[in-house]
């Protein structure tokens, strides 16, 4: 089990911080962009072992997985964001589950980072420099130190059908 996998279990997933206003973030990397999304939202952190196909789907539509039972459609964050595709290979190839409408889906992304707490202070809208196809997907951003992490809205991002036909 990777160090940040370890991180995530390990953490209070439930966590709240009384007396501060601040929320809790799992973060995870597409290329070496850092990307969060509530914790609230997280079903599961894995790594699909079998991805099965689904034919006439949407390039981001990577497949489905079954999940204790459960069918989870599998959504390639790097090509929903328009970074194109790399071979698997290259790539962490880690899952990140959540629940839109009363159904699973596995964000497949390159690496999954830490569960962070943010205070509510330090977050900003979009800012104009980010690319129109993340705006699309963002709430907005923190500025950490060293890095940019683009709050993800995952209703928007998992909002396939409306680009199907």
């Amino acid at each position: 089990m990777s160090e940040a996998l370890a991180t995530a279990h390990h953490h209070d997933l439930t966590a709240t911080h009384p007396g501060e206003d601040l929320q809790d973030f799992v973060t995870f990397f597409v290329d070496d962009q850092m990307f969060g999304i509530p914790v609230l939202h997280v079903q599961d952190i894995l790594t699909p072992d079998k991805i099965a196909s689904i034919p006439l789907a949407p390039a981001e539509v990577r497949g489905s997985i079954n999940l204790r039972g459960r069918i989870v459609t599998v959504i390639d964050v790097r090509v929903r964001l328009g970074l194109g595709t790399t071979d698997n290979k290259e790539r962490g190839n880690m899952g990140v589950t959540v629940e839109q409408d009363h159904e699973l889906y596995t964000l497949l992304v390159d690496r999954i980072g830490d569960v962070v707490a943010m205070s509510n202070d330090l977050f900003e809208k979009n800012p104009g420099t980010l690319a129109p196809t993340w705006r699309e997907f963002s709430e907005g951003v923190y500025r950490l130190d060293d890095k940019l992490m683009v709050i993800l809205d995952i209703e928007r991002l998992l909002n396939i059908r409306k680009n199907i036909g």
